[in-house]
């Protein structure tokens, strides 16, 4: 029912949506997953015609996929190393039969961005300097890894093609590489658009 709701262009709520996931995904989802309004302009500036490759740079529980799948005519994928929450984005698209959605159990360091048309990237990595109320109940502090994942996708970006378009939530901006030309920001500057120029 959300998720038709959603294709009809109705107004849901995160904390409606956010009940399809298990405790304590629910708890922490204010917190970690992309709000619906986020999302849908995001997919409005990321998805210019049918058909066009998103990926979403650790994607979490899925929210960002199954809502852009739901809203548009963009195919979704979305990586994500934690096993757990990608069976749970794999589970709960597969019982909402989503189209055009897909989940890749991988880190981002074996991803081709070739591959794909358009990024959304909402600071994927952060969870590698602050474990305060965290998804992974084992995460450590780990400097080099988050240097390391920002390094591998800014050198990525780099290499895409003119028009490529990035949409960046909540990021310091150390992922995204200066032939990437800001177009606009929203949400209190935290969402912020991008196309790569040169």
């Amino acid at each position: 029912m959300l998720f038709k709701q959603l294709k009809d262009n109705k107004n849901i709520l995160d904390t409606d949506f956010n009940t399809i996931y298990p405790s304590p995904l629910d708890d922490l989802a204010g917190l970690h997953f992309s709000p619906i309004t986020v999302i849908q302009d995001a997919i409005e500036f990321l998805v210019q015609q049918e058909g066009t490759r998103v990926l979403d740079i650790g994607s979490g529980a899925g929210k960002f996929c199954m809502v852009g799948a739901s809203c548009s005519t963009g195919v979704f994928t979305g990586v994500e190393q934690h096993e757990h929450l990608h069976l749970i984005s794999k589970k709960m698209s597969k019982y909402y039969q989503i189209k055009d959605v897909h989940f890749i159990h991988q880190n981002i360091n074996t991803i081709n961005f070739s591959d794909y048309d358009a990024f959304y990237f909402f600071n994927s990595f952060y969870e590698n300097l602050d474990i305060y109320d965290s998804l992974i109940s084992n995460m450590e502090i780990n400097r080099d890894l988050y240097h390391e994942y920002s390094a591998y996708v800014y050198n990525q970006l780099q290499n895409m093609p003119i028009g490529t378009r990035l949409v960046s939530y909540f990021s310091y901006n150390l992922e995204i590489p200066n032939n990437y030309l800001l177009q606009s920001s929203s949400h209190e500057g935290k969402l912020k658009m991008w196309i790569k120029t040169t």
